[in-house]
């Protein structure tokens, strides 16, 4: 990484901050030598400038009797990471990058102010021109991952044996402001419930083998991991139930298959009636399946990797011109149709398997389609009223005119009529 990557720290001496990783660069001369180091925060490094003695120093941390947000998070690593998934280790791993900055500091010391501060940094740094030109879409939009994250970390600080003592009195740092704060640019325009016509598109334009997977994972509301690791063995055709209990496990870089691990993302598994569609899937797959290979769906035997399934995913997405992207697009989808068919939140976990009813609602909320449908209905309820009141206006008119000719018998008796 070459100097020009850097660009100096206004108002402080020889300190220097990447343009892109948001790491700095300090320079010190001792001697008529300049010597130079990085770091992840900028408290780390004003301390290097202060202390550094041309050999080593020693980083002066503030005094407190609680763990710092570093040691905190390498025991969350070696106590909690075990139960979680793959997948979810290596987002949780890619969202603390950003939280480097300030693992330094003792819990007690993440006050609202300092969040505040983090989050106002990293606001500058993601909105620079450096960072912003090139990246179009890619471009970062806002630091709520980063927050979740640390919300995440210290609820579980909070509720671990290890910290329980000096965690007990402490609140959560992190504050609804602070989402505000960290807004860097709207979210990119990105359609996630792939509708039923829509769909059938999609499939039309797969090969195959992937034609049979993503009707697979629409069917069951699955994840595109529980449904390329399904086991024959799960499968009861005459009793027209299967079981989804495993899941594929893909490198996070490679996307080529790991492991087939035991249990679902919920780590429950969960029953799934299969219907005359689903049993047409299997019953296709059945002609390829394979002695002592328990894969419903593979490729000569070998389970599918991540890599090939987007591949073709995305190649059926644009050859069909469906406005959708992605692989999780088929759960959104049918659990958005749950919700339309059994008109609440309770036929969306029967058919994904969720345990949080917020979730479920994330899965299943109203789009720009609802938005189509409702504004329809309401615009065709408006001209119905609009020809109605019409109608009595023009009936109004029409009774007043006809007694416009008609002359009072009173008055005419009277004589008062002239």
């Amino acid at each position: 990484m070459g100097r020009s990557d850097y660009k100096k720290l206004k108002g402080v001496p020889g300190i220097y901050v990447n343009n892109k990783s948001g790491h700095y660069l300090a320079e010190k001369r001792i001697g008529g030598k300049l010597h130079s180091a990085t770091f992840k925060s900028a408290y780390e490094t004003k301390q290097w400038r202060k202390l550094f003695d041309g050999k080593s120093y020693k980083l002066a941390t503030p005094d407190s009797q609680c763990s710092t947000l570093k040691e905190v998070w390498e025991v969350m690593q070696k106590v909690h990471f075990p139960t979680l998934a793959t997948s979810t280790k290596d987002i949780w791993r890619r969202r603390y990058k950003l939280l480097e900055t300030i693992e330094h500091l003792p819990m007690d010391q993440i006050t609202p102010s300092k969040i505040t501060d983090w989050v106002q940094y990293w606001v500058s740094i993601f909105s620079n021109d450096e960072y912003q030109s090139g990246r179009g879409k890619a471009g970062r939009c806002n630091l709520n991952n980063e927050l979740n994250m640390f919300v995440s970390i210290f609820n579980w600080y909070k509720q671990s044996e290890q910290f329980e003592k000096e965690a007990l009195p402490l609140t959560n740092p992190v504050k609804t402001k602070h989402k505000k704060l960290g807004f860097i640019k709207p979210l990119p325009d990105k359609r996630k419930q792939i509708n039923v016509k829509d769909a059938f598109l999609f499939f039309d334009f797969l090969k195959p083998l992937y034609r049979d997977l993503a009707m697979m994972q629409f069917y069951c509301a699955g994840r595109v991991g529980e449904v390329a690791g399904m086991q024959w063995s799960n499968i009861d055709l005459k009793n027209r139930r299967l079981l989804i209990k495993q899941t594929c496990v893909w490198d996070a870089g490679s996307k080529m298959f790991l492991e087939l691990k035991g249990f679902p993302k919920n780590r429950e598994p969960r029953p799934v009636y299969i219907t005359d569609e689903i049993m047409e899937v299997l019953n296709r797959r059945l002609a390829f399946r394979l002695p002592n290979n328990d894969y419903v769906f593979h490729v000569d035997g070998s389970p599918l990797n991540y890599g090939t399934i987007q591949v073709n995913y995305r190649a059926g997405q644009r050859k069909s011109g469906v406005p959708y992207t992605g692989t999780h697009i088929l759960r959104h989808g049918m659990a958005k149709l749950a919700r339309q068919v059994g008109g609440g939140l309770d036929a969306v976990l029967a058919m994904t398997g969720h345990k949080d009813l917020k979730l479920a609602d994330h899965y299943s909320k109203s789009t720009e389609d609802d938005q189509k449908e409702f504004s329809q209905k309401i615009m065709e309820h408006i001209r119905k009223q609009k020809q109605n009141e019409t109608l009595n206006q023009f009936d109004e008119s029409q009774s007043e005119s006809s007694f416009e000719n008609v002359i009072c018998l009173r008055k005419f008796k009277t004589g008062t009529n002239s």
